[in-house]
């Protein structure tokens, strides 16, 4: 079994427009939405996405973490939560060997947390 990304869950850039804060979420199906004192995210925000392969028809576990924890060159942290996905609730290979996943989640952002962040999405996958 292999697990391909294809692409990484990117929020782009995120602009804050007052000290309260606010939330800015991206959908598996790539709709976005902001709350608070966050202008809405830009065009190239993007979903993760991944791909499975393996053995035609097999049905899988498939574990995404709930919290992906983001780290600033200069030192802050963020964190994505209310990860979600378009994970069938019994996921299985297709006659191809193959199964892609769209994930995206909840990103909450206050004071001053400018710069890039980066951080690892963990994900398992075995046969069942």
């Amino acid at each position: 079994m292999a697990l391909e990304v294809r692409t990484s869950l990117d929020f782009d850039r995120v602009v804050l427009t007052g000290p309260a804060g606010g939330k800015a979420r991206l959908q598996p199906d790539g709709s976005r939405q902001t709350e608070g004192a966050i202008t809405s995210l830009t065009g190239r925000a993007m979903t993760g996405e991944v791909v499975i392969r393996g053995e035609p028809g097999r049905q899988v576990r498939v574990e995404l973490p709930q919290r992906i924890e983001l780290y600033g060159y200069a030192g802050g942290a963020l964190a994505v939560t209310h990860v979600t996905s378009d994970l069938p609730i019994l996921p299985r290979l297709d006659s191809e060997g193959l199964l892609r996943i769209r994930f995206g989640g909840e990103l909450f952002i206050s004071g001053d947390a400018e710069g890039e962040y980066r951080g690892d999405v963990p994900i398992t996958v075995d046969y069942l």
